[in-house]
């Protein structure tokens, strides 16, 4: 299968969105720049396209103005080993977005992600149905996933 590579339609703000994201995430970078040219509809040298990878995708941002904005239609998922990424994800991505239920979030620039501990499918799939929905309807209290109060509510522990 040929490679897929996300593009991010902004208004404007795709280079930030870029620098923003690439210090969010391990192993990223700013890839290739390239800059609208003389009579164009917005400024000369102003961002057209940034080709960025995030911790090994690689994403490109467009600035291609207001007619598309972004909605939780679509969304990335972040899956994280454990709580302390779950934690550094969900701060870093808040910070200046929107907190969602159920790991959803909005960041800064309008981007749904979802910041998904690993535990968080072997709970929801548990073999025995009363764990799964212990667990399930703990999810569906939070905003942050906390697996550990997700594992206790499976287990039956009182919160």
């Amino acid at each position: 299968m040929p490679k897929q590579i996300p593009c991010l339609w902004f208004d404007g703000r795709a280079e930030e969105a870029a620098q923003y994201y690439t210090s969010v995430f391990p192993n990223s970078s700013i890839d290739q720049v390239t800059r609208y040219g003389p009579d164009m509809p917005v400024p000369e040298g102003t961002a057209m396209t940034v080709s960025f990878t995030l911790d090994g995708q690689a994403y490109v941002g467009l600035n291609g103005g207001p007619q598309f904005p972004f909605s939780e239609a679509i969304s990335f998922q972040i899956h994280c080993a454990d709580q302390d990424e779950v934690d550094h994800y969900w701060a870093r991505l808040t910070d200046g977005g929107e907190e969602g239920q159920c790991g959803w979030l909005k960041d800064r620039f309008g981007v749904s992600w979802q910041v998904i501990p690993v535990e968080l499918f072997a709970l929801l799939s548990d073999p025995d149905p009363g764990r799964a929905q212990r667990a399930t309807e703990a999810m569906l209290q939070m905003r942050r996933i906390v697996v550990a109060e997700m594992r206790e509510a499976a287990d039956g522990v009182p919160a």
